[in-house]
């Protein structure tokens, strides 16, 4: 959006107007000084206590592809600990040079970097043993201890595998792996956590059983992306949204995220939860929750989730009348990996129902929001890469222009590719006549802060965990609201019923079924198609 003002105004104008871009060297500083003061006070931070990372699964492709990485990007730029140490742990008879080798093409070193590099590796050491073994934790335990500090030192464990063996693991880093004294023991635990509201029940008490709450960190990196962050600032700090937010002034909300590849051979870890259990009852669901929630009383972490737990229960099960579910076929006229059609992925199950497309709409019971659908998308095999948040307003009241000319405003939070906040308005085209065409406010981030690398968002969720800052993080409670809004819906698709539903096969490179767009159209959206956003250039 345009900014900065005119005059007498002090602020540095660059190109577009606003306050002077950051360097990236001085957003390093933010993230270093922000470390020590986390969210009102909130961070333990603590850059002279050792602190020793575990990394559970380390052969795997999680642990290859995002952990590692990750762990190296924190260390790269000095946002650790200097006393930090990494410990692998898998099945897998490997050791820290075949870790290199296997997660070098992922780490994007440059040249000059390569002795920083050395000295990351020289921090990290390998463990190989079971999950289910007492004395293979104990080993663990202690070659943890090796890296002590006069017998103290602060643990995190990543759980980069697979939910079938978390309660074994669990149990076993309680037995044998937890940190002494006043130092403290994190656990940080992907998704899916659980495979139903039964299940998701199970894990939770076995994991209450056996940490506190706070020392249990359940990851959803859409949570640690920038522009979803951002959705409480530009929420609760622009005076200019609060009166709009409300059914009086908003028609519907999409939640977006779309993918322009199949499964690429994972379809038979895919099949084993679909697009709903990937995608929709946890990344959207969340963002969801950030964009109803009422405004918290401050910015700590358990008011934050105690907003977002008000609006998930005030969000009824998902009926089978605001679904769409849709299977990707091949294109035969497509290139490539579009001319294979989901079931024709050698790993995926012959005959499979698995959804790799989904739509449901979605009604939150408040005062606020009463009558505003909240439409969920999601699918593989899409027209595009997009995951974004639209707020379409209702239409304007007396419209003195030609009919069909004005289209609805909207508010769009771009949340990948490209971090961008635009509205669309209406404006007045060059000429002599009312003519009237849609254009837009911009902000986009790679404009605004042109050099600036942001965060990844498994960088800003794991040095979360260091600070012990659960702002990010989905509490035990919201899960219980999550599984309960899907899994009936899940059961009924699930079930071995003759008249249970059947995803609608759409094209590889397609918008998805056509009823999606057709349902989304029954509540209240409006597509025009006739608009594209292009992004600012920096």
């Amino acid at each position: 959006m345009p900014g900065g003002a005119r005059g007498d105004s002090a602020e540095v104008e660059p190109h577009g107007g606003g306050v002077a871009a950051l360097t990236q060297e001085e957003a390093l500083e933010m993230i270093k000084e922000s470390l020590h003061g986390g969210q009102e006070g909130e961070s333990d931070y603590d850059a002279a206590v050792t602190h020793v990372f575990v990394v559970l699964g380390a052969s795997g492709d999680l642990a290859t592809k995002k952990i590692y990485p990750t762990l190296w990007w924190l260390f790269r730029d000095r946002l650790l600990p200097d006393n930090t140490y990494f410990v692998g742990y898998a099945r897998s008879n490997i050791k820290v040079d075949d870790i290199r080798k296997k997660t070098f093409q992922h780490m994007q070193v440059k040249d000059d970097q390569k002795n920083r590099l050395d000295e990351f590796f020289q921090h990290n050491s390998y463990v190989a043993g079971s999950y289910d073994k007492a004395e293979d934790f104990q080993h663990l335990n202690e070659e943890i201890k090796k890296f002590e500090n006069a017998g103290r030192a602060n643990r995190l464990f990543y759980l980069a595998l697979p939910p079938s063996v978390y309660k074994e693991v669990a149990s076993n880093i309680r037995a044998s792996c937890m940190a002494q004294g006043k130092c403290w023991t994190r656990v940080i635990v992907e998704k899916p956590f659980g495979h139903d509201s039964d299940s998701s029940a199970q894990l939770s008490n076995h994991f209450a059983s056996l940490f506190a709450e706070d020392e249990i960190y359940r990851i959803d990196h859409y949570l640690g992306k920038e522009m979803v962050q951002n959705l409480m600032v530009l929420r609760f700090a622009n005076r200019i949204l609060t009166p709009v937010w409300n059914r009086d002034n908003v028609a519907c909300v999409t939640i977006l995220f779309k993918e322009p590849f199949g499964t690429q051979g994972r379809g038979g870890y895919f099949d084993d939860y679909g697009i709903i259990r990937d995608v929709m009852q946890n990344h959207l669901l969340q963002i969801l929750s950030l964009v109803a929630m009422e405004r918290p009383v401050s910015t700590k972490a358990e008011d934050i989730r105690n907003e977002k737990v008000k609006v998930l229960r005030c969000i009824n099960e998902v009926q089978l009348n605001d679904v769409v579910l849709g299977q990707y076929v091949g294109d035969p006229e497509g290139k490539g990996d579009a001319k294979e059609g989901y079931l024709d992925d050698p790993t995926v199950p012959k005959g499979s129902t698995t959804p790799t497309f989904a739509l449901a709409v979605l009604h939150i019971h408040n005062e606020r929001w009463e009558g505003v659908p909240f439409i969920l998308r999601c699918g593989k095999a899409l027209n595009e890469r997009k995951a974004e948040v639209r707020i379409q307003f209702r239409d304007v009241s007396g419209n003195i222009f030609r009919p069909g000319e004005i289209d609805r405003n909207e508010l769009v939070f771009r949340v990948q590719p490209g971090e961008a906040v635009y509205m669309k308005l209406m404006s007045k085209k060059p000429g002599m006549l009312f003519d009237c065409e849609v254009t837009e406010l911009d902000f986009t981030y790679g404009s605004r802060y042109a050099g600036v690398k942001l965060p990844d968002a498994y960088e800003r969720l794991i040095l979360d965990v260091f600070c012990g800052s659960q702002i990010n993080f989905v509490r035990s409670d919201e899960l219980v609201e999550a599984w309960r809004i899907f899994t009936p819906l899940l059961h009924a698709i699930e079930s071995q019923k003759p008249l249970k539903p059947l995803p609608i096969p759409y094209k590889y490179g397609s918008r998805g079924p056509r009823e999606a767009d057709e349902l989304a159209a029954q509540h209240n959206f409006k597509y025009t198609g006739a608009y594209k956003w292009v992004s600012s250039k920096p």
